[in-house]
């Protein structure tokens, strides 16, 4: 039990982040678009779309963020303190865009409700650059000894780290772009097909250039990537971003309002999946394992019967939430 229990951990930890991604991907992405989408009614309707789930979907990052303080400490202790900057960042962001939110809705003069949308796109844009710094720099890797870290303040901070943040803040904007098409119609619903075909292009163009420069930071990862067994696993990946790809633009060209927005989530699920084949079962690269950074393993059956009680009451809720705020959203709707 003590070999299984921090794989499972792994997995839900895993699921949860991905969760986070799917989900706050596409409201961080509606933020992001407030930069090109500057008409009153339709940004009220863009915030419309996401006003009555986009708090419930950063229960995942909590999730996800307690459950490694809880149960991997060591990888805790040392990635904290060496995404300090890009962590505090996000958060920071995370709060600021949250307040944005709320008070652009009671803002009555248009030169308030203008500083507000501000606010709410720089914090969406700006939590979502900084997750992309924190993914770059994890798998960069960490300076770590003895399971502490032993790296510099922006060690970080490298090209590959700001190519993954520039990627993450499109590749959220893509989301929200189709999560519109879906949601919305008219004028809007337009614009966001006419956004989701040039953040296609530059998505993929990303996705292509961030895993070619993967190989390249880590022996182990190039192996994983072009070695045998690896290959194995690797090489339907890209076949399947292809097929995904496909599918993206059939939806797009044959006016289809869910497939675009299920294809650009499938890009995410599959680079994800590259991500989990390159660093498996590194849990800090290029040296800590799910089992070194594991906590004992009574704590583990412990969190876990938790977990196991909690997590389908989330699931629950949420998928409730998406049901009863389900088709499009008009001009004219009103949050309260």
């Amino acid at each position: 039990m003590a070999y299984w229990l921090p794989v499972a951990w792994a997995g839900l930890i895993a699921v949860a982040v991905l969760a986070y991604v799917l989900l706050d991907g596409f409201d961080l992405g509606v933020g992001i678009l407030f930069a090109v989408e500057h008409h009153p009614d339709d940004r009220d309707v863009m915030v419309n779309t996401v006003a009555p789930v986009w708090d419930g979907n950063e229960t995942w990052l909590v999730l996800g963020g307690g459950g490694l303080f809880a149960v991997f400490p060591m990888a805790y202790a040392v990635i904290m303190p060496a995404f300090y900057p890009a962590i505090i960042g996000m958060l920071l962001a995370l709060v600021f865009r949250g307040v944005a939110f709320e008070f652009r809705f009671r803002a009555r003069r248009p030169l308030s409700r203008a500083w507000w949308d501000r606010a709410f796109m720089g914090g969406s844009t700006v939590a979502a650059f900084c997750q992309g710094l924190t993914l770059g720099g994890l798998l960069q890797g960490v300076h770590a000894v003895d399971g502490q870290y032993a790296g510099g303040w922006f060690d970080w901070l490298t090209g590959f780290t700001l190519l993954c943040g520039i990627a993450v803040v499109l590749g959220y904007a893509l989301l929200g772009s189709t999560w519109l098409i879906w949601r919305t119609e008219g004028r809007l619903q337009h614009s966001a097909r006419r956004h989701a075909h040039v953040l296609g292009m530059a998505v993929l163009g990303l996705i292509v250039i961030v895993s070619l420069w993967t190989p390249m930071l880590n022996p182990r990862f190039e192996h994983r990537w072009f070695g045998f067994p690896g290959i194995v696993l690797t090489s339907p990946v890209p076949i399947l971003v292809a097929l995904a790809a496909w599918g993206f633009w059939r939806g797009l060209a044959g006016r289809r309002d869910l497939a675009p927005f299920l294809c650009a989530e499938a890009w995410f699920v599959l680079c994800y999946a590259g991500l989990g084949i390159s660093l498996w079962p590194l849990i800090v690269p290029p040296g800590i394992t799910i089992w070194q950074a594991a906590a004992p393993p009574s704590s583990q059956l412990f969190l876990l019967v938790g977990a196991v009680v909690l997590i389908p009451v989330i699931l629950i809720y949420t998928g409730f939430a998406y049901w009863v705020f389900r088709g499009k959203v008009k001009v004219g709707a009103h949050y309260h």
